[in-house]
């Protein structure tokens, strides 16, 4: 993401996972874990959603930890259609956020990761904050957060978005309870819209603080 981004491996499930972490000027309030859009159609660590929450996250005093999933970059294994991919993320979280305060973000596929292993977690600890962008709600089971996380979580979906359609993500959240952010004219990948994302994560994380 810039000149100060530190490149690491952590080992994972499938063989080793690539990361790409930034520091925040000071003292971080803890770890912020970003997962990316899906392995078959381009996704990687350095899409610029994905980017674009981390450069959030940093800007609130968030570690941001970038990462590739199984089968992508200098990732081990291969895809595994959504199954061994939530245990790469817990991976992540268990070498880079065993303890401390913690922020879980996905962009598409990432964010139907992101909520599955939320889910999961938040019997075991808490999370200070959830981020879905564009969540594949559509493509993939999303989970019951349960009201607490629920209160926690980010939805940011754009009005226009033909990969995932709104519809989708409002059914699953509706029963919830969970109101959806919806950028008018925005599509999947947020052209032209990557600021006001931004500028949605920062107020989310520092109302969350």
């Amino acid at each position: 993401m810039n000149a100060h981004t530190e490149a690491r491996q952590v080992a994972g499930p499938a063989g080793p996972l690539e990361l790409a972490i930034d520091h925040p000027p000071g003292a971080a309030r803890g770890v912020a874990v970003v997962a990316h859009p899906h392995p078959l159609f381009g996704g990687t660590m350095h899409n610029k959603v994905v980017q674009t929450l981390a450069r959030a996250c940093v800007a609130e005093g968030w570690q941001a930890v970038r990462f590739n999933f199984r089968g992508v970059g200098a990732s081990g294994g291969q895809h595994d259609h959504g199954v061994g991919e939530q245990d790469d993320l817990r991976a992540v979280v268990q070498a880079c956020a065993a303890s401390g305060p913690l922020v879980l973000a996905g962009f598409s596929f990432g964010g139907a990761m992101a909520a599955r292993v939320a889910a999961a977690l938040a019997t075991e600890r808490p999370l200070q904050a959830l981020v879905l962008v564009g969540p594949a709600a559509s493509r993939y089971p999303m989970p019951a957060l349960g009201e607490e996380l629920a209160a926690r979580t980010l939805i940011v979906h754009g009005e226009l978005d033909d990969t995932v359609p709104l519809a989708a993500v409002l059914d699953w959240a509706r029963p919830q309870g969970m109101p959806v952010t919806v950028v008018s004219g925005g599509e999947h990948f947020f052209h032209g819209r990557l600021p006001l994302l931004k500028r949605l994560v920062m107020q989310h994380l520092r109302a969350l603080a």
